[in-house]
């Protein structure tokens, strides 16, 4: 074959490729924009929602704190001998129960000296009304016309009130001796829980050293914070103790998530928290240490623990209980209305860690889209994944017809 047939072949062949490549573009179909538009509707999940009256729960985090805390001390000084086998951390003692006894000698003789005063104040008193007697009988016998300060002192007036001015001083003295020598015998103020102790047999006190610290064992608080945008809708046990907001007490970190203590909203600090701006509240919580009951049945509160409460609120009545997820930007809510994306704005009346409680916005039945969507236009067309499945088998029915 010589070289111009060869070139004459290969340039046949180009154009005929050519044609066929052009024939291919200019019949190839073209894109429906109704078939578009049916794909790119967005599938979303939805919740049905329905009107009712709800419980709401605000939970704070809190401190466990004794009701009553005091550092025990002293009234008068010496020294101990002897000390109560109770009187040891972690025991419990009774109201009245004697803890410690510090040496009496000294006090006992001191009270004696008093009442040997008080006796002599006495006498003396006896001898000044034999002494008023006679001064009387020779007043009468001269039968004088004085004025009343003159006859006062004949009569020996201001020497009686001194004589009993005296006795009222020595019972008082008396008095005094009396209670310190009781002093000496350091009893519980109620019934307590022992934290710690400070002395032993043998140490020297002085009024108002530090023996131990005791704390009550009937009843703890906890201090909680709570935002002030709560505080209206909880009731507090000093207003009306029948109506306080019953309150759980958990701790995650060392109860298991069965197990709580049961308290009541007991006060409202007037005072913010220093450092997270909330209102203090305190929640009372009978029988702390679990003494009423097994250990294993609700758990022991201990001082300075780091829980957390869950106070119920005022009941909410009808109203949408919604989850917090479902809230979107500026208080709206995706409602899902005749397949398609409905933008609806509510008014949220109260919202606690889980929930928000809408009054207005939304009715009984309808769809709320629970699906977060990249594009949020109004109008936007939605399918849920059992409506496609529903259109999928009307499709396939269809199809076996014809």
């Amino acid at each position: 074959m010589t070289k111009k047939k060869t070139i004459i072949i290969s340039v046949f062949v180009l154009l005929v490729s050519a044609a066929i490549t052009l024939f291919v573009f200019m019949t190839e179909p073209e894109a429906q924009r109704e078939a578009a538009t049916k794909k790119t509707a967005m599938l979303v999940d939805v919740v049905q929602v329905n009107r009712g009256n709800y419980v709401p729960t605000v939970v704070a985090t809190g401190t466990v704190q004794a009701a009553k805390d005091i550092i025990l001390s002293p009234q008068v000084g010496g020294e101990i001998v002897s000390i109560s086998e109770n009187f040891i951390p972690g025991s419990f003692v009774k109201k009245g129960e004697v803890l410690l006894q510090i040496n009496p000698a000294d006090y006992r003789n001191i009270l004696q000296l008093r009442q040997s005063d008080l006796q002599l104040a006495r006498s003396e008193l006896s001898v000044e009304m034999g002494r008023q007697d006679v001064a009387r009988k020779d007043f009468e016998l001269i039968g004088a016309e004085l004025a009343a300060d003159n006859r006062d002192l004949v009569l020996r007036k201001p020497q009686l009130e001194a004589a009993r001015a005296n006795i009222a001083a020595s019972e008082a003295a008396v008095n005094q001796a009396r209670l310190d020598l009781q002093r000496t015998t350091i009893r519980a103020p109620f019934d307590a829980h022992i934290i710690s102790r400070s002395v032993n047999v043998g140490s020297q006190v002085a009024p108002g050293a530090e023996l131990g610290r005791l704390v009550g064992m009937d009843e703890y608080w906890v201090a909680a914070n709570v935002p002030m945008s709560k505080i209206s809708w909880l009731s507090f046990a000093e207003k009306d103790a029948a109506k306080a907001s019953d309150v759980r007490v958990t701790n995650d970190t060392s109860w298991p998530s069965s197990q709580f203590r049961k308290g009541k909203l007991f006060r409202l600090v007037g005072a913010l928290d220093t450092q997270t701006r909330m209102a203090r509240v305190l929640v009372s919580v009978p029988d702390p240490l679990a003494r009423a009951a097994r250990y294993d049945t609700i758990p022991p509160l201990m001082i300075g623990t780091f829980v957390e409460t869950h106070i119920e609120a005022r009941e909410i009545k009808d109203a949408i209980r919604l989850s917090r997820d479902y809230i979107r930007k500026d208080e709206t809510v995706w409602v899902m209305e005749d397949g398609k994306l409905s933008i609806r704005d509510v008014e949220i009346l109260f919202q606690d860690a889980d929930y928000a409680y809408i009054s207005k916005g939304l009715s009984d039945n309808d769809m709320v889209v629970t699906t977060d969507l990249s594009t949020v236009v109004e109008g936007s067309g939605l399918r849920t994944e059992k409506a496609g499945a529903s259109n999928e088998t009307a499709q396939r029915q269809e199809g076996g017809q014809e």
